[in-house]
């Protein structure tokens, strides 16, 4: 069955198809929970919500776009909701503080690795969120704007400007040759 008719046959009321678009698309909404947060522990309480949301207002999703696409703009508000509730550096700290080192001879791996994360996580949530979703998933310019609720002139400001820092701060981390 494809995407359309299980949408369909979710929003009739069948548990079936509504577990089948969830568990086809668990694994994108994860991935990207789990990039934005650094935390797979938090990043499981904010997929468990979303998913929460997904089938309480499975009539609600317009199929104009992708089932993966309407997950990942609830997950976003979700993160958006934790975030208005915490102030961002705590939840920095507290992912960091999850991170556990490898041993030895994984040791430097690691530590890039961090060094990375750390930039990532440093960009404020809506910069992080359109690099995550262009290179990490490849979504269009389009999809993105649709996801973040935001012009797609804005979505390629914050790529270009992400881009531009995480290079920046690679290079004065000497993580790169500049």
């Amino acid at each position: 069955m494809d995407e359309i008719s299980l949408v369909e046959e979710a929003k009739k009321g069948s548990r079936n198809a509504l577990n089948q678009l969830l568990t086809e698309n668990y694994s994108i909404v994860k991935g990207y929970i789990v990039k934005m947060t650094g935390d797979p522990n938090l990043a499981q309480d904010i997929i468990q919500e979303t998913m929460l949301r997904a089938c309480v207002n499975i009539s609600k999703f317009k199929p104009n776009a992708k089932f993966s696409t309407w997950l990942i703009t609830i997950a976003t508000n979700v993160y958006r909701d934790m975030l208005r509730k915490k102030h961002p550096m705590e939840l920095i700290e507290e992912t960091l503080e999850t991170k556990e080192v490898g041993p030895e001879e994984a040791f430097q791996i690691k530590a890039e690795y961090k060094e990375a994360l750390d930039i990532l996580l440093s960009l404020p949530y809506k910069k992080r969120s359109v690099f995550i979703l262009k290179h990490y998933y490849g979504y269009k310019y389009e999809e993105i704007a649709q996801i973040l609720s935001c012009p797609i002139g804005t979505v390629r400001s914050r790529l270009h400007n992400c881009i531009e820092y995480i290079v920046s701060e690679m290079e004065r981390r000497e993580l790169i040759n500049g």
